[in-house]
């Protein structure tokens, strides 16, 4: 159970980036806020740096946990001070039905937390029973099936944003979850872990970069023109099924493997990498110009 844990997390944070992003943007091209780009996406890649340091050893262990688990404290508090320094908005007053009833609040929010935690207690069961048939790790099982299962509250919240125009939210929630993730499940994962949490070195070698490579993929996505397109969209959720079919070959020990590896590294990873290369210097060329025009 403990590497599903770990495998949860990377797994969670890869289906939010590749595939929830990616199937929003193909809905709806996303904007994407000037807060998200110069704060939050950053933390995220930071964090996501801050996992693979910790992890180097083989172990997150209790002193670790706790400082991941700060970092959700100190992130959690300076979101509310930005969100108190910014006035409210028309749409945002309190109507009064809200108001009078703001005991059913409450107990929404507990039964949908013991619903959760019910829920999350047969998905681990589930899948670590899955694995045990199938003959694969509890890696493998929490990277994919877990993390897919676990992220799908954040995959209907994305889509329906994208789907109502609310497409800074469908981002926003993307980010939000996967700094959540790292900080504060992770943190407490190896609090409560009497051992500390393993990090398998499969993790070290592959999901943990990969994870990292797919944060660090936001800025320059984010940042041409703040809007993520529907090609880079499907771009996302082709890494995702690349990254997919790598884990099941893997797995198997399939004779495909080194042919799929070779042609990720070889073909698409250095086109990718000039492509977004060119449309990050064509978005700050075509800045930089509409500056220029507007400077008296």
């Amino acid at each position: 159970y403990k590497r599903q844990a770990l495998g949860n997390v990377v797994g969670s944070n890869l289906f939010n980036v590749l595939f929830v992003l990616g199937l929003s943007a193909l809905i709806a091209p996303l904007v994407v806020s000037a807060q998200l780009v110069r704060f939050d996406v950053p933390i995220m890649v930071g964090v996501s740096f801050l996992a693979l340091f910790l992890g180097w050893d083989g172990r997150i262990d209790r002193l670790e946990g706790c400082v991941l688990f700060a970092g959700i404290v100190v992130y959690s508090l300076v979101l509310i001070s930005k969100g108190r320094e910014e006035p409210l908005h028309d749409g945002a007053a309190r109507s009064p039905s809200l108001t009078q009833s703001w005991w059913v609040h409450p107990i929404l929010v507990l039964g949908g937390l013991g619903l959760l935690v019910l829920g999350s207690n047969w998905l681990v069961d589930g899948a670590a029973a899955l694995a045990r048939h199938l003959g694969v790790s509890d890696l493998i099982v929490g990277l994919t099936l877990v993390a897919a299962g676990t992220s799908l509250p954040e995959a209907a919240t994305s889509v329906v944003a994208a789907l109502r125009g609310q497409r800074d939210l469908a981002v926003g929630n993307v980010v939000g979850s996967n700094i959540f993730n790292i900080l504060a499940v992770l943190g407490l994962s190896g609090i409560v872990s009497a051992e500390g949490l393993p990090v398998p070195e499969p993790a070290l070698g592959f999901d943990l970069p990969v994870m990292i490579a797919a944060a660090v993929a936001c800025l320059p996505i984010f940042f041409t023109g703040y809007v993520i397109a529907r090609w880079e969209g499907a771009l996302f959720l082709g890494y995702y099924a690349a990254y997919t079919l790598y884990l099941i070959l893997s797995s198997t020990g399939h004779d495909l493997l080194p042919l799929l590896s070779w042609t990720m590294i070889a073909f698409v990873v250095p086109i990718t990498v000039v492509t977004l290369v060119l449309c990050t210097f064509r978005a700050v060329r075509n800045r930089n110009a509409a500056d220029r025009f507007k400077a008296p």
